[in-house]
């Protein structure tokens, strides 16, 4: 009798392609006769070939079968043994990460955050894994939302099929000789053949439905009475461009999802940040700003929005910000900080009175890492301190001429407009000028 798989069920309908064979990595290493590396047999006599039934089993579990159970309860443990013995998660997401930067760079290349963060996520990827692989529900949709992301990031399936083979290579590599067993083998790559299905047909759905990433709040700084920099860390890659927005859902206010810029920097590390101003406790911004906590979990929606650095590399940058509309101006100097791009760029940051220049600090450092970015702070009332007085628009005129400058703005509605108007009488053309449609 045919048995329905404990790990991948009934073969959802969708365009996944079947899995193929997974390559060697070099240099090749002999790892089992030819034929094991993804065992054709049920879950139940997987485990009866390489792990006898020594334990009693309680009884079955969302209607599995009882030996369906046992069998990924035996490989969980061979996955678990197996990852002690190579010398720990952080050791072996270091080697599977070098593994697949030789041989196969663009898998890498596509997805957001550092080298050090990419490992960090492959170790979170893998205890996981490992973790949750005797709950088949959670395995399922745990690797559909992961091919949801990836898909978002712009990654081909074909890229992933040395993964497989390069994860039971980082285990191996990191075991004394003669300790590296072809039962260890055999449940990692059994293990990939149905992650692999599954983050396919997760990547498949994201032309049917939304895209939503699960993050946790990893800081909260309450900058002002009203404002706060909330910091997020998405438990799977989120591909974004810098200068762009995503919209936030937050539990307290289930449906509604809010508009936020995202201030974070994908080439420095997979942290999005939030500038949040509320002008009440309800809301999704009242919510933010003053009850939310570390540890709590936020939803974000994909990337939106047209902003970004300038496609040509030698075309200046002039940026005008308002109130919170210096987060998506953050995440564009930190880029430019953080790929040492030479090409200038000019930040005004207008603001009513000094006490709103709540990121001040952050912005000038970040400045001052980029090759040849100013920041500019226009204080409008009282005393200005060390900085110019007046109004913003008047600031940028004095300043020098920007009809050859791409020109980024941001911040309240009336702002906008305000701003645009007087760029125009400048002589900087309606073609240079962007902004993301306020809402």
């Amino acid at each position: 009798m045919n048995r329905v798989n404990p790990i991948t069920g009934i073969n959802p309908a969708g365009p996944a392609a079947p899995v193929t064979a997974i390559p060697g990595i070099a240099p090749p290493r002999s790892i089992g006769p030819t034929g094991t590396e993804f065992p054709s047999v049920t879950p139940a006599e997987y485990a009866a070939h390489v792990a006898p039934r020594t334990t009693k089993h309680t009884g079955p579990a969302d209607g599995m079968d009882p030996g369906d159970m046992m069998a990924l309860r035996d490989t969980q443990r061979l996955l678990s043994t197996s990852l002690t013995f190579a010398g720990g998660v952080a050791e072996v997401s270091d080697r599977l990460w070098t593994a697949l930067l030789q041989a196969q760079p663009d898998l890498l290349t596509v997805l957001p955050g550092t080298p050090a963060s990419q490992r960090d996520q492959l170790g979170r990827a893998i205890t996981w894994l490992v973790h949750r692989l005797d709950d088949p529900p959670a395995v399922v949709a745990g690797c559909a939302q992961l091919g949801a992301a990836l898909a978002e990031c712009g990654l081909q399936w074909n890229q992933l099929q040395l993964v497989g083979a390069a994860l039971a290579e980082a285990m191996r590599a990191g075991m004394t000789p003669g300790t590296w067993r072809q039962d260890f083998d055999q449940a990692w790559r059994w293990t990939w053949q149905h992650v692999y299905e599954w983050i396919v047909h997760g990547g498949t759905l994201i032309t049917y439905q939304p895209t939503i990433w699960d993050t946790e709040v990893i800081g909260h700084e309450l900058r002002r009475d009203d404002l706060a920099v909330v910091r997020l860390r998405p438990f799977l890659p989120l591909p974004y461009r810098p200068g762009q927005f995503a919209r936030v859902e937050v539990d307290g206010v289930p449906g509604v999802w809010r508009p936020y810029s995202l201030a974070g920097a994908p080439h420095r590390d997979d942290v999005i940040e939030l500038h949040v101003r509320a002008k009440s406790e309800a809301g999704v911004s009242g919510t933010l700003v003053h009850h939310t906590r570390v540890g709590d979990r936020i939803r974000v929606s994909r990337a939106e929005g047209g902003m970004g650095l300038p496609a040509e590399p030698g075309r200046g940058m002039l940026m005008i910000a308002g109130d919170t509309g210096v987060a998506p101006m953050k995440a564009m100097l930190a880029q430019l900080a953080a790929t040492q791009d030479p090409r200038p760029a000019v930040l005004f940051w207008g603001v009513r009175t000094l006490d709103e220049l709540y990121d001040i600090d952050d912005l000038v450092t970040i400045a001052r890492q980029a090759p040849r970015a100013t920041v500019i702070p226009v204080v409008s009332e009282g005393d200005p301190g060390p900085y110019p007085f007046g109004l913003v628009t008047d600031a940028v005129a004095a300043y020098g001429e920007w009809s050859r400058d791409e020109v980024y703005l941001a911040g309240p509605p009336l702002m906008l407009v305000a701003t645009r108007i007087a760029l125009r009488e400048l002589g900087v053309s309606p073609r240079r000028i962007h902004h993301d449609i306020p809402e």
